[in-house]
């Protein structure tokens, strides 16, 4: 993210009324929350029942008994005790934190100068219905239109300015192997595409392996900067991940060898939809994330039966595995009922529940902040009425870094 972008954009963002946001930018009030049950997705899984959670500062800060922890006088204390308390959930594969007109640009093939960053867009109304549906942070991507379609963006989902909402930027590189590049000039099929995404990224590499001798002292003249390029420093550097639309077992089989293993790039594969759940055996071999959705099924027609998508994915030993909306496609507030629906299919609910929280926090990069529930985290919150994955629950409070985001009680948006 350049400084001279994201200057523009703060200062045009900041005259946008107070009103925008759900609570004061002024630092938020503690509370502590009194919950019935809490899913912590910690390192042991731990479901504790009866506890209380304190948030100081946008940050958890104890959990535990109520006689057991230290909770500040002026906190707030939230009624939650036949409630479920979850982290925020995450997706993964998004496009609704900006305007949705400027997402599929496709004056190439090749776009790494396209930035998701330049199109977000505070407190927009389907950033309103994400925070309804629990949603605390997302991974605004380009479209799909072309093979490589510029930079994503990670931010939350509340925030007056662009600098409250992003979490980082670039968040990572947009990759798409078919199922929607197909518009530069007449058609683009796989022989090419699976060409031009090795040949960019071969001579990206090239490109930083030349800074990298000279930061080191190796070599002594100055490369010469080249802004198709430079950018793509960040993904050598394991900075933020490459993540790739890709499905069908074949395109995906390719990327996972070329991207994953061959390249050693920080891989997300999202879609992974319709038969690519073959590639399993493949994909265990990387450190590749898999977020699939937003099909939660496909009719195998050699098989003869319909499959659940996740489903299959953990059959074949997957468990890096989570599940995105790539809303506005799937409304980014149905992401609960997208895991639901995998469960329906064949997957298991606790892991369903960690795919739409720890999972792609981690495949982001930001479990460090998010994704769960523990002490020093972000307060991203939701308070839910009963499982999340039971689609009679309902999310009736957000929090996002420790501030109500969403208050069914004030205003239910469904």
């Amino acid at each position: 993210m350049s400084a001279p972008v994201l200057g523009l954009l703060i200062a045009l963002t900041a005259v946008l009324p107070a009103a925008a946001a759900a609570e004061p930018a002024s630092a938020p009030p503690a509370y502590v929350i009194d919950a019935g049950k809490v899913i912590t997705m910690n390192d042991q899984d731990a479901v504790l029942n009866g506890v209380s959670v304190v948030v100081v500062d946008g940050r958890i800060t104890a959990i535990g008994k109520r006689n057991e922890i230290d909770i500040p006088e002026n906190a707030r204390t939230i009624d939650a005790r036949d409630k479920w308390l979850v982290p925020g959930l995450v997706d993964a594969h998004d496009h609704i934190a900006g305007g949705l007109g400027d997402l599929n640009d496709s004056v190439y093939l090749t776009n790494p100068g396209l930035r998701s960053l330049d199109t977000v867009t505070p407190d927009n109304d389907n950033l309103k219905n994400a925070r309804a549906g629990g949603v605390t942070s997302l991974l605004l991507i380009p479209g799909s239109g072309t093979n490589i379609s510029g930079f994503g963006t990670i931010t939350k989902t509340a925030g007056r300015t662009v600098d409250e909402m992003v979490v980082r930027a670039p968040g990572s590189l947009k990759i798409a192997q078919a199922g929607n590049p197909e518009w530069y000039w007449y058609g683009v099929g796989r022989s090419f595409m699976n060409y031009n995404t090795r040949q960019t990224l071969l001579k990206a590499k090239a490109y930083h392996e030349v800074w990298l001798a000279y930061e080191a002292g190796e070599t002594a003249e100055e490369p010469q900067y080249n802004p198709f390029f430079h950018d793509f420093r960040g993904l050598f550097l394991k900075e933020y991940p490459a993540a790739v639309h890709t499905q069908i077992y074949q395109v995906l089989m390719t990327t996972v060898d070329m991207i994953a293993r061959k390249m050693d790039i920080w891989t997300v594969l999202d879609h992974c939809t319709f038969d690519a759940y073959k590639v399993a055996p493949l994909v265990n071999e990387t450190d590749a994330f898999t977020v699939n959705g937003p099909r939660q099924y496909y009719f195998d027609r050699l098989e003869r039966r319909m499959n659940g998508n996740a489903a299959r994915w953990w059959q074949g030993g997957v468990r890096k595995l989570g599940v995105n909306t790539d809303a506005p496609v799937i409304p980014q507030e149905e992401l609960s009922y997208q895991a639901a629906m995998a469960c329906w299919y064949g997957w298991l609910p606790y892991p369903a529940l960690r795919g739409i929280t720890r999972i792609p926090a981690e495949s982001l990069g930001i479990f460090d902040r998010t994704g769960s529930i523990e002490p020093g985290k972000d307060a991203d919150l939701g308070i839910w009425t009963g499982d999340p994955l039971d689609p009679r629950s309902s999310c009736e409070l957000t929090f996002v870094n420790g501030k109500i985001v969403y208050d069914a009680k004030v205003k239910r948006r469904f």
